[in-house]
């Protein structure tokens, strides 16, 4: 195995991840303010699932997205 080679896709997976989930979450905020639905001063719980095909790897991450 290739550390380096591991290390750099893990990371490349990572930042894909994180930067695509923070847009998602900003374009469904930005909507639901427009639409009325949200005063933009709620928090949400949040979760994410990361499962790795291969590794039987399935792991859940807990948070709060808060928009105030």
């Amino acid at each position: 195995m290739n550390e380096e080679t591991f290390n750099l896709s893990i990371r490349k997976f990572l930042k894909h991840v994180g930067v695509s989930s923070q847009r998602e979450i900003e374009h469904a905020v930005d909507k639901a303010v427009e639409a009325g639905t949200l005063e933009g001063t709620e928090s949400f719980p949040a979760v994410m699932t990361l499962e790795v095909d291969g590794l039987n790897l399935k792991v859940e991450f807990d948070g709060k997205i808060q928009l105030e």
